[in-house]
């Protein structure tokens, strides 16, 4: 498919640049993916750099493509040029932006993963049509983006919105950011493994996964409580009642601060929505300050899944083409 084909819309690149995997999809004017390749993330940044070219190059070859954008877990600048810190990723302070550039002849825009996800959310998906939305993304962590009077708001120094690190427990779990007791500690796949190692110590009602845990204690991940709690074993429910506790616990802090109209779960963790998005949004119904006297925020799963972030990083790069002069830093400013 061409660009003609699709349209007056041409065609652009979304990267999904993970720790894991580069993910890159051709996606159309309407949000629609049309082409996927991927491969696995090289540990070094000219690895990187080249693993991203073949991508593009792969799909170029397919179909007519006008930019590309990348989806990328990290700090990135405000002109959405280059990548100030990714934990995961072998850039800091570089200019991956016009580094692509040069080698693929095409425009290179550069995106929060977070941002990315909740601007395909609201461009094609979940949260059409809201005015003041929180997407929490929760998979290792927790992932966060805002959009304010239909504006993403990145901060004065573009790291805006870190809400999984507020502290809800003072001195509780230790978090790899330094400081203890972050919502992700308690609020994640990772933390749903943790939680349930904890109830192992107390909890001695009969239970498969703990059996399993017992005989292979590096086999328990957040995904397997998931798996085992759909299944109905009582110690991976507890686990996973105590993450829709602290889910719920968690957005009434955020409710309070920004006072969205509607909240989109996203993430891995957002399949098994329903073992726990009924009892958070219970709790957070609960934990809101002058609950009874405000309207409760809506709170929804994910349309688009795990594309979310290739589809709003190339309708952003598709964006910045349309802008004056093809600028990409007026996408900082791009509104529906």
């Amino acid at each position: 498919m061409t660009a003609a084909a699709a349209g007056s819309h041409p065609l652009t690149v979304g990267i999904d640049v993970g720790g894991t995997n580069i993910r890159a999809s051709v996606v159309d004017g309407a949000g629609d993916v049309l082409d996927t390749v991927q491969a696995p993330t090289p540990h070094s940044a000219r690895a990187l750099d080249d693993a991203i070219d073949r991508a593009v190059r792969e799909l170029a070859g397919r179909h007519t493509i006008d930019a590309v954008g990348l989806a990328v877990a990290g700090f990135v600048n405000g002109d959405h040029t280059t990548v100030r810190f990714a934990p995961h990723l072998p850039w800091q302070d570089a200019p991956i932006a016009q580094r692509l550039t040069d080698r693929l002849g095409l425009p290179v825009l550069l995106e929060h993963d977070a941002n990315a996800a909740m601007w395909a959310e609201y461009r094609f998906g979940a949260a059409a049509g809201g005015h003041n939305v929180v997407l929490v993304a929760i998979g290792t962590g927790i992932g966060a983006a805002l959009l304010i009077d239909g504006k993403l708001y990145r901060g004065s120094h573009g790291i805006a919105p870190e809400l999984g690190h507020l502290q809800v427990v003072p001195e509780g779990r230790a978090c790899a950011c330094g400081k203890r007791g972050c919502w992700e500690r308690y609020c994640s796949g990772t933390a749903l493994a943790e939680t349930a190692i904890e109830l192992l110590a107390t909890d001695s009602a009969p239970s498969v996964l703990a059996r399993e845990v017992f005989r292979d204690p590096g086999s328990l991940t957040g995904r397997r409580v998931a798996g085992a709690a759909q299944d109905g074993d009582p110690l991976a429910l507890r686990a996973m009642a105590d993450f829709a506790r602290w889910l719920g616990l968690g957005l009434a802090f955020v409710a309070d601060i920004f006072d969205p109209d509607l909240v989109v779960i996203a993430g891995g963790v957002s399949s098994s929505a329903p073992l726990f998005l009924d009892e958070a949004r219970e709790e957070y119904a609960a934990a809101l300050t002058g609950r009874g006297h405000r309207p409760l925020a809506r709170i929804r799963t994910t349309q688009l899944g795990e594309a979310a972030g290739m589809i709003g990083v190339a309708d952003m790069a598709r964006a910045a083409l349309a802008s004056p002069g093809g600028d990409i830093s007026s996408v900082a400013h791009t509104t529906r």
